[in-house]
């Protein structure tokens, strides 16, 4: 496991419960404090380590052997982390991303930064409705793992399914990683709807008129309709746009509150994806030429170039159209 953030540590602490894991941190600090006290203080304070998982500060030390590895890494962090992993790992070895965005200098999709990396490895990608907190208290989740080939998919499920984690296969790489970038940016929108106390109804339509982008964005660019109707489209959608612990509505609650977007980054602890990927989402819809109204106007209000209130305004002035 490559990464010990929330999601990778209780991934990582899951899968431990099965398998020998190997748990890995760019900050050996981080490394030797989680060895020594078999917690992730900073992110999963209440969740003990099981003696299975072995914290790993050398690189190398944490790949050699391995038959499956996880970047569990934010968007930003992919990139850097294939080619430190490239750079120690002569072999392939089926790999994994949990991370769910675009990359916001480039517009690239996970898989898209995998090709430029390491091209001939078998990769895939690991999403769906999964709030850390509950996998590593060991409450029920079913996760979509995709990939082009059987084999990766297939020691995904070997290592994650059991105890309370189902697991469902894919080979539509292209729209579980278009939904998982923008449910977040539903998301803040979804955070904006409840803080401005627009109510149950105006949330459901956003929700509903929101899947309608992400489907429309992701067939556009290659991705299967089913895919935006199961775990990784609107699963996740509604878990992101209504669960108190989701990141991304928390921006989007706060904003309607008249916080500056930079306070609100600053104070989470944690990466909301949702925040950087907007604009780079919107980008790439633009150059597909399709229409995205709610990512564009998150995108907006990210960039201050309207409040939410007048975003409101622009959204419900919209000529009626066909659903």
């Amino acid at each position: 496991m490559l990464g010990a953030g929330a999601w990778g540590t209780a991934l990582a602490c899951h899968i431990a419960r099965r398998l020998p894991v190997a748990l890995w941190a760019r900050d050996a600090g981080a490394c030797e404090r989680m060895g020594r006290e078999r917690r992730n203080a900073r992110y999963l304070p209440e969740t003990a380590f099981p003696d299975a998982l072995a914290v790993v500060a050398d690189l190398e030390r944490a790949v050699a052997g391995a038959d499956l590895l996880i970047v569990a890494t934010s968007v930003a962090g992919l990139r850097p982390t294939l080619s430190a992993v490239a750079a120690v790992s002569a072999l392939p070895v089926p790999l994994i991303w949990l991370c769910k965005g675009l990359e916001a200098d480039t517009g690239r999709l996970a898989h898209q930064i995998a090709a430029e990396i390491v091209p001939d490895w078998q990769v895939g990608v690991l999403s769906g409705p999964s709030f850390a907190q509950e996998v590593a208290a060991g409450l029920p989740v079913a996760l979509v793992s995709a990939s082009l080939g059987p084999a990766v998919n297939e020691r995904v499920i070997e290592a994650c399914h059991h105890g309370a984690m189902r697991i469902y296969a894919s080979t539509d790489v292209v729209g579980v990683e278009l939904a998982g970038a923008l449910k977040n940016v539903v998301a803040i929108a979804a955070g904006l709807c409840d803080g401005l106390g627009l109510g149950a109804n105006a949330r459901a339509a956003l929700i509903a008129r929101g899947l309608a982008e992400m489907a429309r964005l992701g067939e556009a660019m290659g991705g299967r309709s089913e895919t935006f109707m199961g775990l990784a489209g609107v699963g996740d959608l509604v878990l992101t746009c209504a669960g108190d612990l989701s990141r991304n509505r928390q921006v989007g609650l706060q904003l309607a509150a008249g916080r500056s977007l930079g306070d609100i980054v600053g104070s989470l602890g944690h990466v909301a994806e949702g925040v950087r990927c907007t604009p780079a989402v919107l980008a790439l819809a633009r150059r597909l030429r399709v229409e995205l109204p709610i990512v564009q106007t998150v995108a907006a209000i990210l960039a201050g170039e309207m409040t939410p209130r007048q975003a409101l305004a622009e959204l419900l002035a919209r000529e009626p159209r066909r659903e």
